[in-house]
């Protein structure tokens, strides 16, 4: 009795781990040269959980430190919606064998194997709707939701004019992913929206624009590169 026991913890233990580190919910998101291999991606979750990231992981993802050549892993927890607002808890973990050589925890962080990290902290976005999507805006300032998804909207359907400078550099909104907002933000008469690049670490684009009723004209763009 007390072997079917033992024998029936242990399979119950074996499929909690399971489950929880490689469910149906893991996303996984890992550039060139930076992927966990299975034990690694158990350990790097058990150390976000000792570091005390709320279960479950949701996500974790590796990425590019331009313009060194190290590399970085990010954990995400759950979503907490409410309302507009979701927010998330992150864990930055370092890997050793990425890093520059004789790279080590500061006081206060934990270890595990190669691995080690502090604590998480918590990222804030807001919810933008457009044509039955959502999208994620790290912040918004000046203008409320409601107008940062009409020019959203805009964007996304590719419907703005563009002023003399930037048709002469036409070519960087090829790069923009729309689908990506960063930040509105409107001081005075000045509007300018934020989008990421869309090749992964590679950095975001400021559009500075004029907005005149539903007409968005964008007068300048600025590409900010890691």
């Amino acid at each position: 009795m007390k072997l079917l026991t033992l024998i029936i913890l242990f399979f119950t233990l074996l499929f909690y781990d399971y489950s929880v580190v490689f469910g149906q919910d893991l996303k996984r998101d890992y550039v060139d040269h930076a992927k966990l291999s299975v034990e690694e991606e158990k350990k790097v979750i058990a150390l976000a959980y000792k570091c005390g990231l709320e279960e479950p992981v949701i996500k974790i993802s590796t990425h590019n430190m331009f313009p060194s050549p190290f590399k970085g892993i990010r954990i995400e927890g759950k979503e907490k919606i409410d309302g507009r607002q979701v927010s998330t808890q992150i864990l930055s973990v370092s890997n050793r064998d990425w890093l520059e050589p004789g790279a080590k925890p500061r006081k206060n962080q934990i270890s595990m194997g190669k691995f080690w990290a502090g604590k998480p902290y918590e990222q804030k976005k807001i919810i933008l709707n457009v044509k039955g999507k959502q999208y994620r805006a790290s912040s918004i300032q000046g203008l409320s939701p409601e107008e940062c998804e009409m020019i959203l909207k805009i964007f996304l359907e590719q419907k703005y004019q563009l002023g003399p400078q930037v048709k002469a550099n036409e070519k960087l909104l090829d790069q923009i992913d729309w689908t990506n907002p960063s930040g509105f933000y409107k001081r005075g008469d000045s509007i300018s929206v934020g989008f990421l690049h869309k090749a992964k670490d590679s950095g975001f684009f400021d559009l500075q624009i004029i907005k005149k009723g539903t007409t968005i004209t964008i007068q300048q763009i600025f590409q900010a590169i890691p």
